[in-house]
């Protein structure tokens, strides 16, 4: 939606980079809280409640022309929708063992790219037929949609549906004063584990370069490639609809092949965004095959980091009670990271722009390099943890004994 919104002069470059972060950070610092919240909380109570807060304000976005209040309005759904990826991780910590969560993290997660899949398919036929504002409405009706499939379909855990408890202090619907402690002390000992952020910071390059394609890809292949919208959307939607393919065998694939370790895909997968980055954004001129191939990498690449490094990975180290609060702090520190390049890609942009004539003319080589290196660290900083997970996982569940 960025460039008909440009194009109206609703907003600059600049301004959309900072609204973009708007959302970014006040998703971060929410799924930093909420992921500790939702330890504690009645999951399908408090998924509903996100989910609706967010689809209301996207109801009313089309309809506001101010900066200031649009940027408010996007951190309010920033913070509600923060709300969903740690409720989700703490519903299956409660409904599957172990040995099996990597199988179902990974069914999981095929949502974070369906969804994207589907917006840039549906919200740029949308756009370009009935105007950006639609875009926003259209949204928020499915919101409203998913509301009313949530409450139907999610329940809270095992034993509020009369079967018996997988995790005994994460599935008791009333905790005891004793089990509220434990998981405490084991979301303490989750702040303490220098594994933990060290995948956060991994993660927060991951999702630097993540969301520079997904907030900016259409507005560079319109501007830099010559693509119109449709095409650009359906460009776009390549990468998401491989994020399904990478990030459903991912979880699988580790568990059955590498029987359980994360390292090797995950770095696989990062040398693939690397090279994936290269072709989309070096590679001059209008070439749909190399184009469809790059997102093809980048989506099934990003497919498999965002379950390993966005997630799955710290839940691997993390006490079994205090899977909340592990994805709270990779959350926080991958939304950060989003939230820095939208501002310094607004800024990297706008400031690489040149009128000629009425038309705007941009050079994309700073921004360019700039999301290639965010790979690189990402790729660089995974491997610092590379004997950790699996040989510290008893010493952070001790913990609860």
């Amino acid at each position: 939606m960025k460039d008909p919104i440009v194009k109206e002069g609703v907003f600059t470059e600049t301004e959309l980079g900072i609204i973009g972060s708007a959302l970014f950070f006040t998703y971060a610092v929410g799924k930093f809280a909420n992921g500790f919240l939702a330890d504690h909380c009645n999951i399908r109570k408090f998924l509903s409640m996100g989910l609706f807060v967010t689809a209301a304000v996207n109801l009313s976005l089309g309809y506001v022309h101010s900066f200031i209040f649009f940027a408010v309005l996007w951190g309010i759904s920033g913070w509600f929708q923060s709300i969903g990826a740690p409720s989700c991780v703490v519903e299956l910590s409660r409904w599957y063992e172990e040995k099996e969560r990597g199988t179902f993290y990974g069914i999981w997660i095929i949502s974070h790219n369906l969804g994207e899949g589907l917006t840039w398919i549906l919200s740029t036929f949308i756009v370009a037929a009935l105007g950006w504002r639609f875009g926003f409405l259209c949204s928020g009706m499915l919101g409203m949609l998913g509301v009313f499939i949530i409450w139907q379909f999610v329940h809270d855990t095992p034993e509020s549906e009369g079967f018996p408890s997988v995790n005994k202090p994460k599935a008791q619907k009333n905790l005891s004063a004793e089990e509220a402690t434990s998981i405490k002390k084991a979301q303490l000992a989750v702040l303490k584990n220098p594994a933990i952020w060290v995948l956060a910071i991994s993660s927060a390059f991951m999702y630097f370069c993540r969301y520079a394609i997904n907030s900016w890809g259409i507005f560079f292949l319109q501007n830099e490639k010559g693509y119109d919208l449709k095409e650009a959307g359906i460009i776009l939607s390549i990468n998401s609809i491989f994020g399904i393919i990478g990030t459903g065998f991912s979880g699988f694939i580790s568990d059955k092949l590498f029987r359980g370790g994360r390292n090797v895909p995950a770095l696989i997968a990062g040398l693939l965004d690397i090279i994936a980055l290269m072709l989309f954004l070096l590679v001059p001129g209008h070439h749909l095959w190399i184009d469809v191939l790059a997102m093809i990498m980048f989506g099934t690449g990003i497919g498999v980091l965002i379950c390993f490094l966005g997630g799955l990975m710290a839940v691997d180290i993390a006490p079994s009670n205090a899977s909340g609060a592990a994805l709270g702090v990779i959350g926080i520190a991958s939304y950060v990271g989003a939230g820095i390049q939208d501002i310094l890609s607004g800024l990297l942009i706008e400031g690489n722009k040149i009128m000629v004539n009425g038309s705007a003319h941009y050079d994309f080589t700073a921004i360019s390099w700039c999301w290639i290196g965010a790979a690189i660290l990402s790729t660089l900083v995974a491997t610092f943890v590379w004997n950790y997970t699996g040989q510290k996982k008893l010493e952070t569940q001790s913990i609860n004994k």
